[in-house]
C-alpha cells in the first residue's frame, strides 16, 4: 500500500479459468487460490508467492465427472500457521478436512451422510472447530464442535429444530436463535462444551395466536426415483380435511441449487403470504425436489446437463400427492416461483399437460444460454458440449403449450442476474406463435428481486392474478 506497486500472479492456466476462494497465509507471504477450469470438473488449490507472483506449489487437486464447487477458502488454525481446514463435497457430502501446508491430508474432521452447513469459528487455542450441521435431522440445524486432535465431535445445542448461532470464543459461549415448525422459539445462551445447560433469555410468543389460522403440516414424499425422501410443507384452509368442499391449489416452487425451502423452523420457513393464501381459500404446497440444497452431492447433481428434468419429475410426485387429497380441486391448480423458481413454474405450466391452469413466474430463466456463465456451465456444460440439454430446457420450445392457460411474467427492469432478454425472448415467441395467454409486468428500477415498499405491490399483483383465474 505504501508504494502502490502491483504484483500479478503468474498463473499457468488458460485465460478462461476461474480464480476463487482467495486466502492469505497468516504471515502474509502467500496467497491460496482455488483455481477451476472452465468445465469446473477440476480444481487445483494453488499457493502463490506474493512477492514474486510465481506459483509456489499446487497443494492438491480435486476432480469430478460432474463438477467441483469450492465454496470457501482455506481456514488456518489459530497458532498453527502450517495447518488449515478445507471444506469439500468430495465424499458426496459437504465435510471438513485438516491439511498441512505441504498439501498433506492429516485427517477428515467430519464424515457421514449429512452436511456441514456453516463453519463458525475456532476456539481461542485452536483445538476445536465449531460448525453448524444437519447431522441430527435433515430439516434441522444444530451446533457442533470437533476436537482437531481426537476428531471427536459433540453436539452442543439442545433445542430441537432450526438453530442459528453467534459464537463468542473468548467467552466460551454462544447465543442460539431457534424455532421449530409449531414453535416460534426464542433466544438462549449456552457454553461451548458438551452437555452444558442453556439459559433461555427470550421466549417468543406465538405471533399468530389470536388468528383463526390455516391448518399446517410437514409432509414427506418419495422422489421420482422411487427411493429418495422429499420434504414439503402444506397449508390448508381451516377444517378443509374434515369437510366436503374442494379448494384451488397454489404450488410455490424454487427447486434449484443452493436453496432449501422446507425446514423444521417456524411455519416450515414459509413467508406469511403462503398463510394468507390458505386463509383466502387455497391449498398451498411447497416441496424441495432433488437438485436443491443440503441433501448431499448425489441429491443435487442429478440435474447435471439436464436442468428441469429430475426437478420436474419430483414436482410431479408432489402434484400426484395433491391430487390424492379429497379436498383438492384438480381443475384449479396454479404455480408461482421466482428466478430458478420462475423457470420451474413456467416449466410446470408448459410441460405438465393440463395440470396447471395458471402460473405467475418472476425473473424466469427462459434459455440457459443467456444465463451467467459460471453457474450455467457448472450444471449444463457449454451449449456446444450439450446442445440437447440446452434445447430441452429452452422454454421457448414449449410456447404452444400455453394454449388455454394463463401466464403472468414479472421481471425487474434492471435485472442483472436473469437479464430481461429472457422474458423478452419468450414474449417474442408468443407473438410468433400467436399465443395470447401471456401477461407481463416490469418493475422499473428493480434488479433481480423486488424489495422495499414495492414488494407489497408485487405480492398483491401475484395474489390478484391467481384469484382471477383460480377462485
Amino acid at each position: 500500500l505504501d508504494d502502490r506497486k502491483h504484483v500479478w500472479l503468474e498463473t499457468e492456466m488458460k485465460s478462461d479459468q476461474y480464480f476463487t476462494n482467495l486466502a492469505w497465509s497468516p504471515d502474509g507471504k502467500f496467497l491460496y487460490v482455488a483455481e477451476l477450469n472452465r468445465g469446473q470438473d477440476t480444481m487445483h488449490l494453488n499457493r502463490y508467492n506474493v512477492t514474486t507472483g510465481k506459483l509456489d506449489k499446487t497443494l492438491f487437486t480435486e476432480t469430478s465427472d460432474k463438477y467441483v464447487e469450492p465454496m470457501n477458502p482455506v481456514r488456518f488454525l489459530p497458532g498453527a500457521p502450517n495447518l488449515f481446514v478445507w471444506e469439500s463435497q468430495r465424499s458426496g457430502h459437504n465435510h471438513l478436512y485438516l491439511y498441512n501446508t505441504d498439501g498433506k491430508l492429516i485427517a477428515p474432521l467430519t464424515t457421514g451422510d449429512w452436511e456441514v452447513l456453516d463453519v463458525l469459528d475456532f476456539s481461542v487455542d485452536g483445538s476445536t472447530l465449531y460448525y453448524a450441521s444437519n447431522e441430527s435431522a435433515v430439516l434441522q440445524r444444530q451446533l457442533y464442535g470437533v476436537d482437531l486432535k481426537s476428531k471427536k465431535r459433540s453436539r452442543l445445542s439442545p433445542k430441537e429444530g432450526y438453530n442459528q448461532f453467534v459464537i463468542d470464543v473468548v467467552g466460551g459461549r454462544y447465543a442460539g436463535f431457534w424455532s421449530s415448525f409449531k414453535n416460534p422459539g426464542g433466544v438462549y445462551l449456552g457454553a461451548l462444551k458438551k452437555g452444558a445447560p442453556v439459559r433461555d433469555i427470550l421466549t417468543a410468543p406465538n405471533p399468530l395466536a389470536s388468528y383463526n389460522m390455516p391448518d399446517a403440516e410437514l409432509v414427506s414424499l418419495t422422489s421420482a426415483d422411487g427411493k429418495t425422501p422429499l420434504y414439503g410443507r402444506l397449508f390448508t384452509p381451516k377444517g378443509a380435511a374434515s369437510g366436503t368442499k374442494k379448494y384451488p391449489v397454489v404450488v410455490y416452487v424454487y427447486g434449484g441449487p443452493h436453496a432449501q425451502l422446507v425446514q423444521d423452523r417456524w411455519m416450515g420457513g414459509a413467508p406469511y403470504w403462503e398463510l394468507l393464501m390458505a386463509e383466502r381459500g387455497y391449498v398451498v404446497f411447497v416441496m424441495d425436489n432433488r437438485g436443491s440444497a443440503n441433501r448431499g452431492f448425489v441429491f443435487e447433481q442429478v440435474i447435471h446437463r439436464n436442468l428441469g428434468e429430475s426437478e420436474l419429475a419430483d414436482q410431479r410426485q408432489g402434484v400426484k400427492y395433491l391430487e390424492g387429497l379429497p379436498y383438492v380441486d384438480k381443475t384449479r391448480m396454479g404455480v408461482h416461483g421466482w428466478s430458478f423458481g420462475g423457470f420451474m413454474s413456467m416449466s410446470m405450466l408448459l410441460r405438465f399437460g393440463d395440470t396447471f391452469k395458471v402460473s405467475v413466474s418472476g425473473g424466469p430463466v427462459i434459455d440457459w444460454r443467456f444465463y451467467e456463465v459460471m453457474y450455467g456451465e457448472r450444471y449444463m456444460d457449454t451449449p456446444t458440449e450439450n446442445p440437447e440439454g440446452y434445447a430441452k430446457a429452452d422454454l421457448k420450445g414449449y410456447v404452444k403449450n400455453l394454449e388455454g392457460k394463463h401466464l403472468l411474467m414479472i421481471h425487474g427492469y434492471q435485472d442483472d442476474v436473469v437479464v430481461p432478454q429472457h422474458t423478452l425472448s419468450f414474449l417474442k415467441a408468443c407473438v410468433d406463435n400467436k399465443m395470447t395467454g401471456v401477461d407481463c409486468f416490469f418493475y422499473p428500477g428493480h434488479p433481480h428481486n423486488v424489495r422495499g415498499k414495492d414488494r407489497v405491490h408485487l405480492m398483491q399483483k401475484v395474489t390478484e392474478y391467481l384469484d382471477e383465474y383460480l377462485r
